[in-house]
């Protein structure tokens, strides 16, 4: 299940951060800004446009997949990773200056993920026990005698 996790979180943050970027491209070439059909016309004949709907769908469809099975506080907290991977990218491909605020901005980030994946893990460890408490003596007994067999 962590492979599922990891892999589907790498996808999303794929996704996003492929969005962002190519926003980011087809921003720049959209300039001047203007209200014009001239305008839209140059604005929908770049491909970035385009990588930028594929980034949003797939990071759509990859989201509602991942939600079906991962605990929601630490899904939605990781999701956020894309901040990093776009200030990372911005960095290389647009010279974009990285300074104290944003390396902060990036310790929170990951801090608070790590949190949440700790207080999700120790929640889930918490719930097993009670569940058995609640199965029952029972219960108990007859998993236990399945479970020598």
């Amino acid at each position: 299940m962590k492979r599922f996790y990891l892999v589907g979180f790498l996808v999303l943050m794929a996704f996003d951060t492929l969005a962002q970027l190519s926003f980011k491209k087809a921003g720049d070439a959209a300039l001047p800004l203007e209200f014009s059909p001239s305008w839209l016309w140059r604005v929908f004949a770049q491909p970035w446009i385009y990588g930028a709907l594929v980034g949003y769908i797939g990071a759509f469809f990859t989201w509602m997949h991942l939600l079906r099975r991962a605990p929601v506080g630490p899904a939605f907290a990781a999701s956020h990773l894309e901040i990093i991977s776009v200030l990372l990218l911005s960095h290389y491909l647009f010279q974009e200056t990285i300074g104290l605020p944003q390396i902060l901005g990036c310790a929170f980030i990951i801090a608070g993920i790590a949190c949440l994946a700790v207080s999700e893990a120790q929640d889930h460890g918490a719930a097993e026990p009670a569940e058995k408490l609640a199965q029952g003596p029972a219960d108990s007994a007859a998993g236990a005698s399945a479970a020598a067999r």
